[in-house]
Order: structure tokens, then sequence, then C-alpha cells
């Protein structure tokens, strides 16, 4: 019969040659110590003798114990790898953990910015006509920040003989293909890049000073060192798609238009953002003293 420690000290040789990053291997390792130690503190000396009950009282132990839902599904994860492992060393004949379920997250609120805090934003970038740009196409057209490095020259459409002026998202993998309108504040700050950006080949609209494309990490460390600097508090890029669509939404464009402009599959998650709008407006009046 295999000893807990000796599982224990083998499931880690497990992971090292399964290739499991470091901080996975300490974490999953310290899990299943925290599993050994409940298993042994119940009476449970021998893995055949655990059984999914036991499992799940320990799971509910660290909710009693004040353990997050998020941190409770990452355990999971831990002991299911540990008991598959044990399964296929053959230290067990059945495997107790393969129907332990993951405990539902429930999703955060989207950060929304408010019209002040996009205003201070605005400001902020008013000198860096690059990422002024960039800003200015994240707010007024809701895009992912992988289609914006994606954007090409010619993706780019301006008005001309009645058209208006579009920007062209290219398909991928994931997301569909889909033509955006673009407002006067996008287009202005579009030619205010175009202006003064390198005089180079390259295809990518976003380029840097020395001509390569802008990637993802390059977008994301600017916008966050503008976010710092405009004073803006627990925000991330994607929080300027949400105030996008939240911001319409909530002034009155169609379900169905934001859907298809957003680049959404189903129509059911844009409807969530009116649940949050919803929600949002309740707390408001409440804190006015309107309900």
């Amino acid at each position: 019969m295999t000893s807990f420690e000796e599982a224990h000290k083998k499931f880690g040789d497990y992971l090292k040659r399964k290739g499991r990053a470091n901080a996975t291997l300490l974490a999953y390792l310290k899990d299943i110590e925290q599993l050994n130690k409940h298993f042994m503190e119940s009476g449970k000396n021998l893995f055949h003798e655990v059984e999914k009950q036991d499992i799940e009282n320990f799971l509910k132990s660290l909710k009693d114990s004040g353990y997050t839902t998020k941190s409770i599904s990452r355990k999971i994860n831990s002991i299911r790898t540990f008991f598959g492992f044990l399964l296929e060393e053959r230290v067990i004949e059945a495997n107790p953990a393969k129907f332990i379920t993951h405990p539902k997250l429930k999703p955060k609120d989207p950060r929304i910015l408010s019209k002040i805090e996009y205003r201070a934003l605005r400001d902020t970038v008013k000198d860096d006509p690059r990422t002024r740009a960039v800003f200015e196409i994240f707010l007024q057209t809701g895009i992912r920040i992988s289609e914006l490095a994606a954007i090409k020259i010619d993706d780019l459409e301006f008005k001309e003989n009645g058209k208006e002026s579009n920007l062209y998202i290219r398909s991928d993998k994931a997301h569909v293909s889909r033509t955006i309108p673009l407002n006067e504040s996008g287009e202005k700050s579009i030619k205010g890049y175009i202006n003064v950006r390198p005089k180079v080949r390259a295809k990518a609209f976003f380029v840097t000073k020395t001509g390569k494309p802008l990637l993802i990490r390059n977008i994301r460390a600017t916008m966050d060192r503008y976010f710092k600097k405009a004073g803006l508090e627990n925000i991330k890029v994607n929080d300027l798609r949400h105030t996008f669509i939240a911001h319409h939404l909530k002034e009155g464009a169609s379900l169905y238009y934001i859907s298809k402009i957003a680049g959404h599959k189903r129509i059911s998650t844009t409807e969530k953002y009116l649940e949050f709008i919803d929600r949002k407006d309740k707390v408001e009046k409440m804190e006015l003293g309107e309900l």
C-alpha cells in the first residue's frame, strides 16, 4: 500500500515529468498536502479507503473556513490531477474525484468607466498621438485588444463620395469579421496618428518608432501606464470595451446592433450587460434615496 507521504513525493516527480510550471507544481503539492492532512485527521490513512464523500467533506471544510469559490475551484484541479495520477500508477482502482464538480463562479460585474473617468484618460493621452488613437478606437468601437493589434492600414476607410468612415475588423479563429462605423472622435484621433506615424512599409497600422508592429503586450503596458497616470484604479484595457457596450445600451442603442458591433457570437452575451446596467441603476438610486 502506498502511504500519503510516498504518494505526495511521487506526485511531485510526476508533475515535473509533465513539464508543469514551477508555480503550478508548488501550488498542487501544497493543495495535496492539505488534503492528506484532512484525510489523516479523519482517520483515513490509505488512498484506497478514500471515497467521493471524503473529498466533498474536505471541500466543505474549505468553504466553512472562508476559502473563496475561485480558490476551491483551483484546489479541485489539483485533486483531480492527483487522483488521476494515482489511478495511472494503479495505487487505486477507482477514481473518487472523477465526478467532483467545480462550484459555480459568480461572474464579476464589468468595470465601466464613468464619463469623468474616460474624460480624465482622454486628457492624459492627448499629447501622445498613437496612444490617443488607441484609446479612442477602444472607446468608440469596443473592439478587443487582439483585434486592435491586428489592424492593417487597408482596414481603415475614411469619408469619401458619400461613404461613412469605417474600421474593418478581420476574422480569426475565435472571432467574426465585421465593419464598425467610426465617429468624429475616432476618425480625428486616427488621422492625428497617421500624421506622425513612422514612414515604413509595415502593413500593421500601429507600429513602434522603429516601424515594427505594436504587439498586444506593448499596447497593454502603454495603456496601464496611462491608467495609472490618470489616477484610475482597478482598470484593464478590456474595461474600455465594457464601457463602450454599456454606455451605448444605456443610451438606447439596439441590442442586436451592439451585439453585432462588439462581435459577440450570442446575443445573450450582450443581454448580460442590460442586467448589470439595471443593477447599477438601482444601487445608484438607493444611494440617492430614490428607492
